[in-house]
């Protein structure tokens, strides 16, 4: 069994290899890569994905796995052995489904409509993109179709980031903290908004990317092991457990995108980070899902960076780096600043209250286009229409409504999105179990000190890998299932206090 296990992770290894090269060029495309580079890197990410997919499913895979039954069942269920033959055989069976073929045409679809998607934007053309993007839902579904018996055709495209999870699970879930959530938006947005014109000024690009790096390296972002660039669109990409690698974008006249931003995605990159590295090559060297790799982002992003506690300790440092900005607000302006709901267009800059309304939407357009029951070139009006009855604004363009975020023009339509409430869900849970387990944390926050939190969250979340699915981790990490309970307690109590609510 010990020759068996060592060849089924040489092959698992190479084709990690293969995958780590894609995710290079992926990469540079998305930091360095000049616009004419973009037909061949099409073709060059293509030809790797196509490479990997093949050997994965090859024949060969599978018989080791077969060989390999008995013995895993012989093993405890979460030992390395028994994990790693379980979640590669889950992921052989999921892959042998579809072709080679039409794993390299996605990915050539999705290099070059990223490649649109780039000009578009900024020319607020949605024609320009349009097509492609109808190419994109016809791929997605027949990317859907190869898993024949799903209860909803977006149900497999949500298995791929959220595993186990369904389109009726997910609507359910977020149809409950739709009831909770509204009241809380109506409440707020009531009141006069809070008075955020102090993060509107100018802010040279050099100091924020230094105090952002500085405020994430104390969190424990390693950089020995990771860097930061600029992208069209923030995002973490992972080589290997010792290369994990984080962007940001920033805006001069915006204080707080780059700030919180940056730490969103070291939250995600100190997750892989921190993954066992004896997993390292193997399919467990991943975050679980998409909803547990979003609650670290959004935890570090908010529960830590938005609390009252990170500007105790951090805001007399942040005056010193803008003295002309900053240096006659009070930290209590910049708190309610940094924390002001109020209905805006731009879901990555959203506040945490009305975050969530922008993901459902999202969701909800997903499952409409895949059901067949929103077109395409129907998708701008539907975006302004459901923003005005949601949020009561609509946007003016198409850059700032459906060209905004890179997923479907950089992936597929479905399974895209969910993760991201999911997340906000998953890190308040995870959080509480924290705070019950060390309640000295928040203390230790206000003394600009993370390292409590960061050992829990890799003792019970990140050295696990893929070892555990998101619900058996819920359950391990905090005693109960998935619940909204902490989430909504979270947004009640912070705001309630910031807003004066009863």
């Amino acid at each position: 069994m010990d020759i068996t296990l060592n060849e089924l992770k040489t092959r698992l290894m190479e084709i990690n290899d293969l995958n780590a090269a894609e995710s290079v060029l992926s990469w540079d495309q998305n930091t360095y890569m000049p616009p004419g580079g973009a037909a061949a890197r099409g073709r060059q990410l293509a030809t790797l994905s196509r490479l990997a997919h093949e050997k994965f499913t090859h024949s060969e895979i599978g018989g080791l796995l077969n060989d390999l039954r008995d013995y895993e069942e012989s093993q405890p269920y979460d030992s390395y052995e028994a994990s790693l033959i379980r979640i590669t055989r889950r992921d052989y069976e999921r892959a042998v489904k579809v072709p080679s073929a039409f794993v390299a045409l996605l990915t050539e679809h999705a290099s070059t409509t990223f490649q649109v998607w780039t000009e578009a934007r900024p020319a607020n053309d949605f024609a320009k993109v349009r097509p492609f993007l109808e190419k994109t839902l016809e791929l997605s579904r027949e990317l859907s179709d190869f898993f024949p018996g799903y209860e909803h055709i977006a149900d497999p495209l949500i298995d791929f980031a959220d595993y186990g999870m369904k389109a009726s699970t997910v609507t359910k879930i977020f149809s409950e903290l739709r009831r909770e959530l509204v009241p809380i938006v109506h409440a707020i947005t009531a009141q006069e908004p809070a008075d955020d014109t102090s993060l509107h000024q100018h802010f040279p690009e050099p100091l924020q990317w230094a105090f952002g790096m500085e405020v994430v390296r104390l969190f424990g972002y390693d950089t020995n092991r990771g860097r930061q660039d600029k992208s069209p669109h923030p995002f973490t990409t992972s080589f290997s457990v010792g290369d994990v690698r984080i962007t940001t974008r920033i805006h001069e006249n915006n204080l707080s995108e780059a700030l919180f931003g940056t730490m969103h995605e070291a939250g995600h990159a100190m997750y892989e980070q921190g993954i066992d590295p004896a997993f390292e090559g193997t399919p467990l060297a991943n975050g679980t899902s998409s909803g547990v790799h979003e609650s670290q982002s959004r935890l570090w992003e908010n529960l830590v960076g938005r609390s009252r506690g990170f500007l105790e300790h951090f805001y007399p440092q942040l005056k010193k780096v803008f003295p002309a900005q900053l240096g006659n607000v009070s930290l209590e302006k910049f708190y309610r600043a940094i924390n002001k709901v109020s209905p805006s267009l731009i879901r990555v800059e959203a506040d945490e209250v009305t975050y969530n309304l922008h993901v459902l939407l999202r969701f909800d357009f997903e499952l409409q286009m895949l059901e067949g029951t929103l077109e395409v070139r129907d998708l701008p009006d539907a975006w302004r229409e459901r923003f005005k009855a949601d949020l009561g604004i609509a946007p003016s363009d198409d850059r700032n409504g459906v060209l905004q975020d890179i997923h479907w023009y950089f992936a597929q339509i479905g399974g895209m999105f969910q993760g991201y409430t999911l997340g906000n869900i998953m890190g308040a849970q995870f959080f509480e179990a924290a705070l019950r387990a060390h309640p000295e944390i928040p203390d230790e926050i206000s003394k600009g000190k993370f390292d409590t939190l960061h050992e829990f969250l890799r003792e019970n979340i990140y050295r696990h890998g893929s070892v555990y699915t998101a619900e058996e981790l819920v359950k391990r990490v905090t005693g109960n299932p998935l619940t909204i309970a902490p989430y909504i307690r979270y947004l009640r109590k912070k705001y309630g206090e910031i807003y004066e609510l009863e």
